[in-house]
């Protein structure tokens, strides 16, 4: 499903925001400089994986069988005339 999807780039961008929130903690512990960078990269990081796990959502499109997008506007409405058989 996710290599269906094309999700790769957000799972990616998901684990490097983890890496990049262990490593803003073990600085945060040594009191190193910098670590609210680092911080910020983590939460830009978590933003953009969430932004690209919702686009096949948002901009899917229905395709028939063969793989050809399919026409999603609404039949025109005609009576339904049903003749019973006798």
């Amino acid at each position: 499903m996710i290599r269906n999807l094309k999700l790769t780039k957000a799972i990616v961008a998901i684990a490097l925001g983890i890496a990049a929130l262990i490593v803003a903690k073990i600085m945060e512990t040594y009191k190193a400089s910098g670590s609210q960078v680092v911080l910020a990269i983590s939460g830009v990081l978590f933003i953009a994986g969430a932004l690209i796990f919702i686009y096949p959502i948002l901009f899917a499109t229905k395709a028939d069988k063969d793989g050809k997008h399919v026409e999603l506007k609404p039949a025109a409405k005609e009576p339904i005339t049903e003749e019973i058989a006798s």
